[in-house]
């Protein structure tokens, strides 16, 4: 492809884009694709020539538009808002466009400066002290296993340069809520500290880490010879957006000697909201922090944030130097290898830095703030209507609902719920995710789609009643 070749499909691809954009809300949220489908229409060998590209673009229509789940749709609930703006998309096609490694601050000095001002930057719009560093990483679930990495070497005063976790005489835990995100425990698993050494501690009424729980289980683990190690907090607990005391729980650790890391990843952006700096108070108190601006925030996925307050420790740890990556300028540099699990790195910052200099700070600010109250709404309007129940505090933008009917009876509750919530997805009108919360299941209405308004939780709201009354009758 030429580079006049290049601009011309680049426009296509770009309007292509647009139009998508525009019409996003036509389509049905979650396809009806069944499994296979897709591969039944590419394929089953490479092409030995050269395709023309009109061929390759009209399949985006054919073959990828009419099965995928539209995340950007603005009656898409699901999950955690995994958001695309304008300006975050052109930063990530720009850096694919310059094809650039990070592999030191020599072969890209941009790449490491631009994520270091850009890093600093969100710093203060979330209101930590100059003591924290940030780096890109992919994903959170990375984010926080760099942090137990950290964790364990802490711990064991480098034991990775010994003989490792299978020399160490006594077994490390690790300490996490019946809240905490899925990566958490996969994290702990990937560093080496074993299922059987990962503590879930119990949750109160409102999902948050019960410290005296937490300070019972470590008390536990030292008498019984065991060397508790690490403390993972939620400041946004993935099922119920629960809020863990962080300021207690950050003296648990000083008291004990633990890291403390802190997995914010969606709700960590709503720090740049003065008023809800309450959720992570004591946070000064921690070691480690995980922020994911490609969560709600509107960055293009992938880009976790990773804060530390010891940086020549995460360097130590995660330092490779290969010489032929060694160069004149290291001794006055900082190189981002040195910081995290991949020797090379994409030139992310670019998409955080476009996202945050187009929007402005209170740009984004506006945007969460309608998310919250768009949420606050919902929330009215489910606990106005009977055997309709909010089973969780809405602090930030998603309402965790559930429908108890008269005529289903209690033992029928989790297998109704899972269905209506599966028949509002199938019928495409909007995606919404079922899960468990104090052992039952309910529904998570989580808000955070560019262009989602009050007609869309008003259209999703009748969607959900409608949809749950129709089958009360096979649930009676």
């Amino acid at each position: 492809m030429t580079p006049e070749e290049f601009r011309q499909r680049g426009h296509e691809i770009i309007d292509w884009l647009a139009d998508y954009q525009a019409k996003i809300s036509d389509y049905a949220v979650q396809p009806a694709t069944q499994p296979g489908d897709v591969k039944a229409m590419l394929p089953t060998v490479p092409p030995i020539e050269a395709e023309g590209f009109d061929r390759i673009i009209a399949d985006l229509d054919s073959v990828v538009l009419p099965n995928i789940s539209h995340w950007q749709h603005p009656r898409f609930f699901g999950y955690f808002p995994s958001n695309s703006l304008g300006s975050g998309i052109l930063g990530d096609l720009v850096s694919s466009g310059l094809g650039v490694l990070g592999l030191s601050w020599q072969s890209s000095p941009a790449v490491t400066e631009i994520e270091e001002v850009t890093l600093d930057w969100f710093r203060q719009m979330v209101g930590l002290s100059p003591a924290w560093f940030g780096v890109i990483n992919d994903t959170a679930s990375t984010s926080t296993l760099v942090a137990l990495l950290c964790a364990r070497e802490k711990t064991t005063d480098f034991s990775l340069a010994r003989q490792g976790l299978q020399a160490e005489p006594r077994p490390l835990t690790i300490y996490t809520s019946t809240s905490a995100h899925s990566s958490v425990e996969k994290a702990a698993l990937l560093a080496g500290f074993g299922r059987e050494n990962v503590r879930m501690i119990d949750v109160d009424s409102n999902f948050a880490m019960q410290p005296a729980a937490l300070e019972g289980a470590i008390d536990a683990d030292i008498s019984a010879g065991l060397t508790p190690c690490a403390i993972i907090a939620a400041v946004g607990g993935t099922a119920t957006v629960s809020i863990d005391p962080v300021s207690e729980i950050a003296d648990i650790a000083r008291r004990h000697g633990l890291w403390f890391h802190i997995d914010a990843a969606m709700a960590g952006n709503a720090m740049i909201l003065p008023e809800l700096r309450w959720m992570w108070q004591g946070v000064e108190g921690a070691d480690s922090v995980v922020i994911n601006a490609h969560k709600w925030l509107g960055v293009p996925f992938d880009c976790s944030l990773y804060f530390v307050r010891d940086e020549p420790h995460l360097l130590r740890v995660m330092s490779a130097d290969p010489s032929f990556l060694q160069s004149q300028a290291d001794e006055k540099v900082r190189n981002l290898r040195n910081t995290g699990i991949p020797l090379g790195r994409r030139f992310r910052a670019l998409k955080l830095w476009f996202a945050i200099r187009e929007q402005g700070v209170s740009g984004l600010q506006a945007r969460l703030q309608r998310d919250i109250g768009l949420a606050q709404d919902l929330r009215a309007k489910v606990e106005a209507t009977p055997d309709w129940e909010v089973i969780a505090p809405v602090v930030l933008q998603t309402v965790c609902l559930v429908y108890r009917p008269k005529s289903v009876p209690s033992h029928r509750l989790d297998d109704f719920t899972r269905a209506w919530a599966h028949a509002v997805n199938v019928s495409g009108r909007a995606y919404i995710t079922p899960a468990t919360a104090a052992g039952h299941w309910m529904v998570r209405v989580s808000i955070g789609a560019i262009s989602t308004d009050a007609e869309d939780i008003e259209a999703v709201w009748r969607a959900i009643q409608q949809t749950a009354d129709a089958i009360v009758p096979g649930f009676s």
